[in-house]
């Protein structure tokens, strides 16, 4: 009997030395958490960022759109401009003919004076003549011829004289017509065109207006774009150190996933020692005793065990739950608010917070036989255990509930092959390794 309570006590000295030995600082209790939270911060940011350089783009290209409108614009201006001033060059070469033409108006104007001064002269010494001499009937000039001859002379020097008398009047009576007339077209052209000179003037300044507003408006775009430009670099050289900082939280998550991987590793190890210890003990003790107390989680199968008492509602593969077709990346078990949630093996808690669809989550992360797994429980009432911290197989870890994205209290389970980069990373059917 003190032999068998000799070797009881050696037993137990040697289960508590080996717990004792595998527990781990707390140091780094929040460390994942902390990471994977800095991660989703910066991925938010970095989100942000890149929608706000998105939108200087946008801005950017608008920017250069209204640019090219209103370069199209000058452009325009500019070739009815070109167009003014050619019309402008064709009315003053216009005018200038006119001029010249004018000026031989003139010259015919005053050939005229000087003929129609010329007659008055000529017509004024006639009514002299006639006002000295007394008035002259042409028709004594015929009686007084000495023969026919002579009257036939007589008779054409009369008309002659009479056709001369009415050619110098109508000759004076055209030519002041004819001068009238000349400076009448003179004077309207003259009118026509210096009117069309000031309209041309008129359009030319107001294209030069015109012209003047748009090359504002395009120095405007062009300080407008340059700011731009300048806020767009200043993103971009955001989101570049949030893109650093972001590979850094990565680098740094996935060196203390290693970490957590091989803490599990050690604690395989550990647990196989101790293991072998208390076969060892037991061995020397001539053969175990029963043990005492109620088991709420199942018996081992040596490696995974069913993590809690539920009813299979969803298994793992796809289905339609009413939104179209979804892959379900693990299991579904349905049991009341409260139920227990055991550790489906050994390992280390890598997360445990609340986590978007999942709600309140767990994740472990394994070692089995030298190769990494991670499981997952979702949906959770509540969890008692805490990143960093080591659990055993069969350690209740949390409670049942029906957090996140639920329609009732059940566990979600998933198994993946390496540490846990996502839900579609890397999942498999729980089934494979569990009888559920």
């Amino acid at each position: 009997m003190k032999s068998k309570a000799k070797n009881t006590l050696k037993t137990l000295a040697v289960a508590s030395t080996l717990i004792l030995f595998i527990q781990t600082p707390s140091a780094f209790a929040t460390s994942l958490s902390d990471l994977k939270e800095e991660k989703k911060q910066i991925e938010t940011k970095k989100n942000e960022l890149n929608s706000s350089i998105s939108n200087k783009s946008n801005a950017i290209t608008a920017n250069q759109e209204k640019q090219q409108k209103i370069i199209d614009q000058i452009q325009a201006l500019n070739a009815e401009i070109d167009k003014t001033n050619s019309d402008i060059k064709n009315v003053q070469a216009e005018i200038q003919a006119t001029n010249e033409e004018i000026k031989k108006l003139e010259e015919s104007i005053k050939e005229l004076l000087h003929k129609i001064e010329e007659r008055d002269v000529l017509l004024q010494e006639r009514a002299r003549a006639i006002q000295a001499g007394g008035s002259v009937s042409y028709l004594d000039v015929l009686l007084g011829s000495n023969s026919f001859v002579d009257f036939i002379d007589r008779f054409s020097a009369v008309n002659a004289l009479m056709e001369a008398d009415r050619q110098i009047i109508q000759d004076q009576k055209d030519d002041k017509q004819k001068l009238e007339e000349q400076k009448q077209i003179v004077e309207e052209k003259r009118k026509k065109l210096e009117g069309q000179r000031a309209e041309l003037e008129r359009l030319k300044a107001s294209l030069n207006s015109q012209k003047t507003e748009k090359n504002k408006l395009v120095d405007e775009l062009e300080k407008e774009q340059e700011k731009l430009k300048s806020e767009k670099v200043l993103l971009e050289k955001e989101y570049s150190e949030a893109l650093d900082v972001s590979q850094e939280l990565q680098d740094q998550i996935i060196s203390e996933q290693k970490r957590l991987a091989e803490i599990a590793r050690q604690q395989e190890a550990k647990r196989k020692a101790a293991a072998a210890a208390a076969a060892a003990a037991a061995a020397n003790n001539g053969g175990g005793g029963s043990s005492s107390g109620t088991v709420n989680a199942p018996q081992s199968n040596g490696t995974w065990i069913k993590p809690t008492n539920g009813r299979l509602t969803s298994p793992y593969g796809w289905r339609n739950l009413g939104a179209g077709p979804e892959f379900h990346y693990g299991v579904d078990l349905a049991n009341s608010t409260g139920t227990p949630i055991w550790a489906a093996s050994d390992g280390v808690v890598a997360y445990a917070a609340p986590l978007s669809s999942y709600g309140n989550v767990v994740i472990l992360t394994h070692s089995v036989d030298g190769q990494i797994y991670t499981t997952v429980y979702a949906h959770l009432n509540s969890f008692n255990v805490s990143v960093g911290q080591e659990v055993t197989q069969g350690q209740q870890i949390a409670a049942m509930g029906s957090t996140g994205r639920s329609t009732g209290p059940h566990l979600h389970f998933e198994v993946h092959n390496g540490p846990w980069r996502g839900q579609a990373v890397g999942s498999v059917n729980p089934l494979k390794y569990i009888p559920l």
